[in-house]
């Protein structure tokens, strides 16, 4: 996809990126283009961020395929692109073309983050958690000191990656009770629809 941007007139290019399926509020609210919340995350801004993100999704991509699965992980990448991006959709600038992978990565770390959670009393498991939160708080972070940086994305994304994780579940790590599969299945469904609710006006 990014050798099409460069193609297609450049991955800078706003238009290109545009009609390459970036994520722009207006033609998913007024356009009823929602294909733009899963579209972003194939597409990247310069070759910098492509680099970024794809040694990210290389090294943290590869671990968390390991212990999850292949179709896990594929579910995981997936849904966590969209749930950021709908928060970034919700709370992110309005007139902002926006892409990257980067909300499917945060998304990696959320399901990270819910192995350490269900599994907390495993010192193996807890001491990759701690190791894996800090790079999250300090992603964070760094994103506050970055102008052009889609936060509310990030955190959409980690957030939908550890309940989607919950749901999928970890089975060569351990059993997940059904339980606390549908709570999060619940929270994954209506925590969207919950702020869509409160905040969609913003979009308007």
């Amino acid at each position: 996809m990014f050798g099409v941007e460069i193609l297609a007139g450049g991955s800078t290019n706003s238009r290109v990126l545009f009609d390459l399926g970036a994520r722009f509020a207006p033609a998913l609210t007024l356009g009823n283009q929602w294909w733009r919340l899963l579209t972003p995350i194939f597409l990247h801004v310069g070759f910098m961020h492509l680099f970024v993100n794809m040694a990210t999704l290389w090294y943290l991509g590869r671990i968390t395929e390991q212990a999850f699965g292949h179709w896990r992980f594929l579910v995981i990448y997936l849904v966590s692109g969209i749930t950021g991006n709908f928060a970034g959709l919700l709370f992110g600038s309005a007139n902002a073309v926006a892409a990257g992978a980067s909300t499917s990565l945060f998304g990696l770390f959320g399901a990270f983050l819910m192995v350490g959670d269900v599994f907390r009393d495993r010192p193996d498991i807890a001491a990759m958690t701690r190791s894996v939160l800090a790079v999250v708080v300090i992603n964070l972070v760094f994103d506050l000191f970055q102008g052009n940086i889609d936060i509310a994305g990030h955190v959409g994304g980690l957030v939908g990656g550890f309940l989607i994780a919950g749901v999928v579940g970890v089975p060569l790590i351990g059993d997940i009770s059904v339980a606390r599969r549908l709570l999060m299945a619940g929270l994954l469904v209506a925590t969207p629809l919950i702020l869509a609710f409160v905040y969609g006006g913003n979009l308007l």
